[in-house]
């Protein structure tokens, strides 16, 4: 990257910021980190919602995200209408996040660069990355496998 180029900001959106989001920030910061180009990106997450604000990740996805070797950090917090302006691709886990977040652009100048995850994805068809949240082992590994395949199309195209 070029020393006067600013780092691309990407942030990663779901309901409650404790699941998908925080998984795809920190999936996508390893990725980018294995390939030696923290700099860059600049990668964050939230959520559409405040219930969950400060709370770590969820505790069965930080244990699955560590069973397949990603470190795990951040805190839960609320999507703001100045996160529009400020992150260059905002990527969103189902439609009714997509939703959300395109009301929070009443004025539709940043509807380009909110994207479902699920475009970049190569090997998987899915329509979303599905909330494993009141669900079983097989659904976090379920929304960690959408993830690293749509985090690699990230940094692909990016």
């Amino acid at each position: 990257m070029n020393a006067d180029r600013k780092p691309i900001r990407v942030l990663f959106v779901c309901m409650g910021n404790i699941c998908r989001s925080p998984a795809g920030e920190n999936i996508f910061r390893k990725m980018v980190s294995d390939a030696g180009r923290d700099a860059d990106f600049h990668i964050d997450s939230a959520g559409t919602i405040d219930f969950h604000e400060g709370s770590p990740p969820d505790s069965r996805m930080t244990a699955t995200l560590r069973s397949h070797g990603y470190p795990v950090t951040g805190h839960a917090r609320q999507i703001k209408p100045a996160d529009l302006a400020g992150f260059d691709l905002i990527v969103t886990m189902d439609d009714e996040n997509l939703k959300a977040v395109r009301r929070l652009d009443r004025e539709g100048c940043f509807r380009e660069k909110i994207r479902p995850l699920v475009e970049f994805c190569t090997s998987h068809d899915d329509p979303c990355v599905p909330d494993p949240y009141y669900g079983g082992q097989q659904g976090f590994e379920k929304v960690i496998a959408l993830l690293e395949d749509g985090c690699r199309g990230i940094l692909g195209r990016y």
